[in-house]
């Protein structure tokens, strides 16, 4: 599980947490020890701080997540290092689910 946090500059945000960097991709992307996930403007799934949960497969989760009470926001869709899919459950919280592999 990791958290997603949308920012303006990965860079300034990286400094500003001043965790030590598992993964970046450019300005796109860097995931933080301690599993914060910053999200530059080109990767900006939502418009808030929001869960990411792993798993298997993205698209038999979100209909299982449907079918409970669920309510599909974006996706699934290909991204550049992953499947992923943006929820809210029913209590309008959002989250997303993603699975290893993308366009890239």
């Amino acid at each position: 599980m990791n958290v997603f946090i949308p920012v303006d500059d990965v860079g300034k945000a990286i400094e500003f947490y001043g965790l030590p960097v598992r993964f970046r991709d450019g300005d796109r992307f860097a995931l933080l020890e301690g599993g914060i996930g910053l999200a530059g403007p080109d990767e900006h799934l939502t418009d808030a701080t929001a869960v990411c949960l792993k798993v298997a497969d993205v698209a038999p989760a979100v209909r299982d997540l449907l079918d409970r009470g669920g309510a599909l926001v974006r996706g699934p869709e290909a991204g550049p290092h992953e499947t992923r899919a943006v929820l809210r459950d029913p209590s309008g919280n959002l989250f997303v689910l993603y699975s290893s592999g993308g366009s890239r």
